[in-house]
């Protein structure tokens, strides 16, 4: 890992990752910019999760470069938590799962990062966390356990904590894939929120009306590629490669609308964290 002049945009460049001795990603190009919402997409097994896994220093990187606003990440074994602090605060990550640790409080989760990853003193971490859990409508849960909340609840904590560090980019692992359709059209007025804000955010996903109401921006991986790159309503509504054809023989859920405002565009609707 090294460091780069500062650029608000995360740029992977031609990545190759494997697991174990098989060949996931194959030279994946992909950039998201602040104030964007990508969605990438494919079938179960087009190695989604893996990018993010990538980004996120998670998954070793066979060849390639991934530049997450000017912190490098290249081929080799990832790197010690000690030397990913800048990465920290450029990436945070949602899993699927949410992945809380279920023997800390929600409040507990959030100050995680902070804590050990950015060496913060325990009042500000935990003066952060509240008013991060204030803004997405969970502080009242911060005592809670992770048993103890419900799906919204706990993928909202699961954002508190991985935007606790204020990182310029947010990965999302299958965000809807538990959500009820007014959860997912809740979530997807967080996220413009989030990306109203100035963050780049970056989902995985098979969920197309999701897409088409959410996202700016649609890459279909396939073969360990991106094969398609463009505006959901040309990517999705006007396939041209059969990854793209395949995934739409399997919509899931329910239309989100897009939101508009009088002028034709999106409307920010800024803080509606309480409906999920």
């Amino acid at each position: 890992m090294s460091a780069a002049a500062g650029r608000d945009a995360l740029h992977v460049q031609g990545v190759h990752a494997a697991r174990g001795t098989r060949s996931i990603l194959r030279g994946v190009q992909l950039a998201v910019s602040t104030g964007e919402i990508c969605a990438l997409m494919g079938t179960s097994g087009a190695g989604k999760t893996t990018v993010l896994r990538a980004i996120a220093a998670l998954q070793p990187l066979s060849a390639g470069r991934i530049d997450v606003g000017g912190v490098v990440l290249e081929p080799g074994p990832v790197p010690p938590e000690s030397r990913l602090r800048a990465l920290r605060t450029k990436v945070g990550m949602v899993f699927q799962a949410h992945a809380l640790f279920e023997h800390l409080t929600a409040l507990e989760n959030v100050v995680l990062a902070p804590l050990h990853a950015l060496g913060w003193p325990r009042e500000r971490a935990e003066a952060e966390a509240l008013a991060l859990m204030t803004e997405l409508g969970v502080a009242a849960r911060a005592g809670a356990y992770p048993r103890q909340l419900s799906g919204g609840e706990a993928q909202r904590v699961a954002i508190a904590r991985a935007l606790a560090p204020d990182p310029l980019f947010l990965l999302m692992d299958e965000p809807t894939s538990a959500l009820d359709p007014a959860r997912r059209s809740a979530l997807g007025d967080t996220l413009r929120a989030l990306a109203g804000d100035g963050r780049g955010l970056l989902l995985a996903t098979h969920d197309v009306d999701f897409a088409l109401g959410c996202a700016d921006r649609v890459a279909i991986l396939a073969d360990g590629i991106v094969v398609d790159d463009g505006p959901p309503a040309d990517v999705l509504t006007r396939p041209t490669h059969p990854a793209t054809r395949d995934l739409l023989n399997a919509p899931v859920g329910e239309p989100v609308p897009r939101r508009t405002s009088g002028s034709g565009r999106r409307d920010s609707n800024p803080r509606p964290w309480s409906a999920l």
